[in-house]
């Protein structure tokens, strides 16, 4: 199975096949179908009507296997709704050089505004997630780093590269304003103790069924350390009453709102960056982001 260019897993439901076939022949019979959208990180397949099939896609996802089979079956029993239950621990084989993960399915769609009738209510729901998680004990959790992609760290990892984008959009944003919100970012210095972080609250990772949080997924960035990464949701998906009602539920400090401006700053502008001829629809979005971003933070001086 030759690697891409790009470096990434070549992964198909005939490899997802030959995988059970070799490690999991009880369930190797079972139909295997792509889950659409699929993600960046990793390819995920439905396996029967109650599984699914986890694989990473490069060697940088890799890592994030191990510490999801070690760490959500400590944390799920103190969080409010669910997280990936895993059933079977697949290894590098058939050609395929990564471990692998299955999992019971967990139904509900992606927290698209269009599945959510209370954006306030559920914003409450997401921020009640994220102050579960920072209760949970951090002792022998995994240390903000490579693993996380430094989520959980000082968003100063990515100054070089935050500040190269911003260099790049002087036509399209207020860099002045948005390079104000980077160094107030790197200024507010986090000085707590470490709390779990689940590094990645995104729309895509939170599932919704009638309307309500229903589950958390893809755990692949979480850690322990600093939890200003958790916040970025106020602005890529709360506005209004849903970003106030979300900003008090959560109760961080005002340090750690300057730090989790700096985090979707970085994203927003990486995002921008790469999408401005590629992608309208992402670049309208990325956009949007920022303004919120500039936004919130002039109301916070």
């Amino acid at each position: 199975m030759p690697t891409p260019p790009d470096g990434r897993a070549r992964i198909d439901a005939a490899l997802v096949r030959r995988l059970l076939a070799a490690q999991f022949p009880q369930w190797c019979d079972l139909p295997v179908t792509p889950v659409e959208p699929q993600g960046w990180d990793n390819r995920t397949f439905r396996l029967g009507r109650t599984m699914t099939v986890r694989l990473p896609t490069a060697a940088a996802y890799a890592p994030a296997v191990a510490k999801e089979n070690s760490w959500l079956p400590r944390l799920a029993p103190s969080l409010p709704v669910a997280v990936p239950q895993i059933l079977g621990h697949g290894v590098p084989g058939e050609e395929y050089p990564f471990p692998w993960s299955i999992r019971r399915w967990i139904p509900g769609d992606t927290a698209d505004r269009a599945h959510i009738d209370d954006m306030p209510r559920f914003a409450l729901s997401v921020a009640r997630f994220i102050r579960a998680i920072q209760r949970c004990d951090p002792s022998g959790g995994p240390l903000a780093g490579q693993h996380s992609f430094y989520r959980g760290a000082s968003p100063a990892h990515y100054d070089e590269q935050t500040r190269h984008c911003l260099a790049g959009l002087t036509e399209h944003i207020d860099t002045a304003r948005a390079t104000a919100v980077w160094e107030a970012a790197l200024a507010a210095e986090w000085r707590g103790k470490p709390v779990w972080f689940h590094g990645d609250i995104a729309p895509g990772n939170l599932l919704v069924a009638d309307g309500q949080l229903t589950a958390v997924i893809d755990f692949g960035c979480c850690g322990v350390g600093d939890p200003a990464c958790d916040l970025t949701v106020a602005w890529t998906t709360f506005s209004g009453d849903s970003r106030q009602a979300f900003r008090q539920a959560v109760d961080q400090d005002k340090t750690t709102w300057a730090r989790a401006r700096g985090w979707a700053l970085w994203k927003a502008a990486l995002t921008l960056s790469r999408s401005l001829t590629t992608d309208p629809e992402q670049s309208i979005t990325a956009r949007q982001v920022i303004h919120n971003i500039l936004v919130d933070h002039d109301h916070d001086q």
